[in-house]
């Protein structure tokens, strides 16, 4: 291997970081905007099935919203656990809160998707807010945000918050996830700005809607059978001329996804390939390349520290070796600066090897599956 040929091999691993800081670097937060104490109705629509470990934190934060009229709807969605009776035990006889049950799940739909339409169905605000089970928020969320959507005319705005991790294997995983997805869509404004549909991003975690726009365009059920249906409830408001808005609500939003390495095997597994080739741009060969493009950001990770084992070990090329150091360097950089941003140790970033191995693993799993989806004790078929 020619002398140049390992830095000119290394160099992406260096300057891929730098161009994601900069596509994220202007990025809104809806601490910019001050909150509003009255305004128009709002109703969040809270879907859960056995949440019963988290359901009591969300409804409780939510009913600390300073924020009127406002009403909160929990959607029981055929739960096997306590989750309806933890909810209306949270609710404390608070006439603000309902909670129901919907139908039996129609053929065609997810879970979720079929929870959401029966709460909007159910709602009577003019602003409808779709919140997980297992967030919570502070007071000034929903004001902040009504305040964000009549300041940027937003028919549609999604709040990315703070990923909370607790365990060992969030720390490492959960940031090789949200990285690639910064890389991927870029900062807020990046997203924003983007005039093409594949571009637009949502966090279905907190997703607010025009009630109005929103039964125009089809509700929930435009979207039925998406696995990620927050991603393509955007990109169809984008398309259709709607004002679709991301925004960070660092402090206002947390979240816990996963609280264990089987939870975030088994919830990526949901979301990484079925839900990211339905958004793949170049229709058929789009998805015909998404398996190989989704392996690439793992072994970004774990290729320099094979090389840089291997060449220490004597079994590969000097050259190979160079480059391994010189990648490895650039992703520990990268990697400590991530954790700095999230105020963890920096010597996790020793071990983003390990990461991107599970990582891998995860999608690698996730593609054997195909377009089947299990969560929650349902299996479907993503469209």
């Amino acid at each position: 291997m020619t002398s140049y040929l390992p830095w000119l091999l290394a160099a992406p691993f260096a300057i891929a970081p730098i161009v994601t800081i900069v596509r994220a670097r202007a990025s809104r937060s809806l601490d910019e905007f001050e909150p509003v104490s009255e305004g128009p109705s709002v109703s969040l629509v809270i879907p859960a099935r056995n949440e019963a470990a988290n359901i009591q934190r969300c409804v409780a934060s939510a009913m600390t919203a300073a924020y009127a009229p406002l009403e909160i709807i929990v959607v029981d969605d055929h739960s096997t656990d306590d989750t309806a009776a933890i909810a209306m035990r949270a609710a404390a006889g608070d006439a603000r809160v309902r909670v129901l049950t919907p139908d039996v799940l129609p053929p065609g739909w997810m879970g979720k998707q079929w929870a959401c339409e029966s709460g909007a169905r159910a709602a009577t605000g003019e602003i409808v807010g779709f919140l997980d089970a297992d967030t919570w928020q502070t007071t000034d969320l929903v004001p902040r945000i009504v305040a964000a959507m009549q300041a940027r005319e937003a028919d549609l705005l999604t709040v990315a918050g703070t990923q909370e991790m607790g365990s060992f294997w969030e720390t490492l995983v959960q940031p090789q996830v949200f990285a690639v997805l910064l890389a991927r869509f870029g900062g807020t404004e990046v997203v924003n700005r983007a005039t093409r549909a594949e571009h637009k991003i949502a966090n279905g975690q907190c997703l607010f809607v025009r009630r109005a726009v929103y039964e125009r365009l089809g509700t929930h059920a435009a979207v039925r059978a998406r696995v990620a249906e927050d991603l393509a409830l955007a990109q169809r408001f984008h398309a259709e001329g709607a004002r679709a808005i991301l925004i960070l609500g660092l402090r206002q939003l947390h979240t816990r996804m996963y609280t264990s390495l089987r939870e975030l095997v088994h919830g990526w597994g949901k979301n990484l390939f079925a839900g990211g080739r339905e958004a793949m741009p170049f229709g058929g060969v789009g998805r015909t390349m998404f398996p190989l493009m989704l392996c690439v950001p793992p072994l970004v990770g774990l290729l320099p520290f094979l090389a840089l084992v291997l060449g220490l070990l004597g079994l590969v090329s000097p050259g190979i070796l160079l480059w391994g150091e010189l990648s490895f360097t650039a992703n520990l950089v990268w990697w400590m600066l991530v954790y700095l941003w999230l105020r963890r140790s920096p010597l996790y970033a020793l071990l983003h090897p390990l990461g991107a191995a599970a990582f891998l693993y995860i999608t690698l799993r996730a593609i054997s599956r195909g377009s089947r989806v299990e969560w929650k004790g349902r299996e479907y078929q993503s469209a």
